[in-house]
């Protein structure tokens, strides 16, 4: 932390803030253009989730040695490499033509915002002192959630007017804009050197692709037999040797010893269920409204308006009360809220119009922003300053594996479920997705319907498990966590790079 204030520290925000709003103006846009997509390169379901989970899962794995990285070699660098590699990622996918194409440069995108992510969080702490750190975090999570709201409308516009592939291409002057900006105003700055864990990230990144990869082929290749068995063994092997080694190394990635911590804990596993019942929200509820209710781009993505709106409100209320009730009370009641949301989206079905998808995204994003900010709180309040900046990518970490097991769970168990509930004499493309389904069903108004029934009829499953997972977060985190309060009252962000003397944030509804 400086003793003397940068003169240029705002202006550095206003870097930061584009480097952060370009990660979540993709992640957002690209829910929607996931039907024109499927149609254009012949995506199919399982093809969907790998585009949407391989960035997740790289970005995840990545977070924390990226944010070492920050530290030893220097923030801004490492940021300005991360923008650089995500705008040249984002240039080449508009020239895909095959899902696997797509999934190689999401990859590649999932590198680089691994890197700007943590060096981003880093810079803001050591630029802004804590007189100053609420009213810049206000502000970058006030952008942020602008991106939220604002980018699945973006989306809409730029698929209905040009391609999906403008999606990406917009982020390319986003980047270009950051990378001459950080590079003229932005000063390089250094943390204590840390040792590099490579073996915890090997083992973390084999464990994790391994998982993601098992839960997604489980509807093709079984649970526990053949393909599937190997890579379930492969998944406890590598995850069960990453906990041992992190537990004996000196220099561990990830510091478990904080999992003793009652708040750390039931914080950290609070959110990892609740963003696994998130996950495969966007994923499902886009393709309801495009190919059930026959919504553009464009509308679906002012569909999900309510949602951010209401997040951002909850937020706003979650803060205010953080000081009087404490995170306990807010993490509960956010949660409970949460849980009745998905039992409302499973009473959808193929003649509900939006009506009750609205009012259930409008309570999800009201739960969420009065829960998950003081999740993260209670989680970063236990952290010693001096390790601020691995807390905030451990927190990001958690957030972000749990929304990859969101999205690979809860899209494995839609596909499993539209398949069964189709007619047994539908052709057999009709059975892997409704996109598929509209497609041969052509002219076929009794195969069409069909189709819209049984996608409906798998939501409501899907919503079901969400419901329950939050619910068990709710409990999680009624039993585990302890009530703590902060001591300065809780600025706006999707992320969490502040130490524990302003703990609270907002952290990001979907991947």
């Amino acid at each position: 932390m400086e003793t003397v204030r940068n003169p240029r520290r705002w202006w550095i925000l206003v870097v930061l803030c584009l480097s952060t709003l370009v990660l979540v103006v993709d992640s957002m846009a690209l829910t929607v253009a996931v039907p024109s997509m499927t149609a254009d390169i012949g995506a199919s379901a399982t093809d969907i989730q790998w585009i949407l989970d391989s960035y997740i899962l790289v970005f995840a794995g990545l977070l924390l040695t990226s944010g070492s990285l920050g530290d030893r070699f220097g923030r801004r660098k490492v940021m300005v490499i991360g923008l650089l590699l995500f705008g040249l990622a984002s240039l080449a996918a508009t020239f895909c033509d095959d899902p696997g194409e797509v999934i190689a440069v999401r990859i590649a995108m999932g590198v680089g915002g691994a890197l700007i992510m943590p060096s981003t969080l880093s810079i803001l702490i050591t630029v802004f002192d804590e007189d100053e750190r609420g009213k810049a975090m206000a502000a970058w999570g006030s952008v942020s959630m602008l991106g939220l709201v604002g980018s699945p409308v973006l989306g809409g516009v730029l698929i209905d007017h040009f391609s999906w592939q403008s999606i990406f291409l917009i982020n390319v002057p986003v980047v270009i804009l950051a990378v001459i900006a950080a590079l003229t105003l932005m000063p390089e700055s250094k943390g204590p050197w840390q040792k590099a864990d490579p073996l915890g990230a090997v083992l973390s990144a084999v464990g994790m692709t391994a998982l993601i990869w098992w839960i997604i082929e489980i509807p093709q290749h079984g649970a526990f037999e053949g393909r599937g068995l190997i890579t379930l063994v492969v998944a406890v092997v590598a995850l069960g040797g990453f906990v041992v080694w992190e537990n004996v190394t000196a220099s561990p990635m990830v510091p478990l010893v904080l999992f003793k911590h009652r708040n750390f804990s039931g914080g950290s596993l609070s959110l990892t269920l609740v963003q696994i019942g998130n996950g495969g929200l966007l994923l499902v509820l886009t393709q309801y409204l495009q190919f059930v209710l026959g919504y553009s781009p464009v509308k679906a993505g002012l569909a999900f308006v309510p949602l951010a709106v209401a997040a951002l409100l909850g937020n706003a209320a979650g803060a205010g009360l953080a000081a009087k009730v404490g995170y306990r009370v807010l993490v509960l009641s956010g949660m409970l809220v949460m849980a009745a949301s998905f039992a409302l989206l499973t009473t959808v079905d193929a003649t509900s119009g939006f009506t009750v998808p609205a009012i259930g995204l409008g309570l999800l994003g009201l739960g969420a922003g009065i829960a998950m900010p003081a999740a993260v709180g209670a989680l970063m309040g236990t952290i010693p300053e001096e390790q601020a900046g691995v807390g905030s990518a451990l927190n990001d970490t958690i957030q972000q594996a749990g929304t990859a097991l969101g999205i690979a769970i809860l899209g494995s168990l839609l596909s499993s479920r539209f398949a069964s509930e189709m007619p047994s004499d539908a052709p057999d493309q009709a059975k892997h997705s409704i996109g598929g389904a509209l497609a041969a069903a052509g002219g076929d108004s009794t195969l069409a319907n069909a189709a819209r029934e049984a996608f409906t009829s798998s939501m409501s499953t899907t919503f079901t498990i969400s419901a329950i997972g939050v619910l068990a977060a709710a409990i999680l985190a009624a039993v585990v966590m302890r009530d703590a309060k902060p001591s300065a009252p809780a600025p706006t962000s999707t992320a969490t790079p502040q130490p524990e003397e302003q703990p609270a944030s907002t952290p990001e509804l979907v991947a």
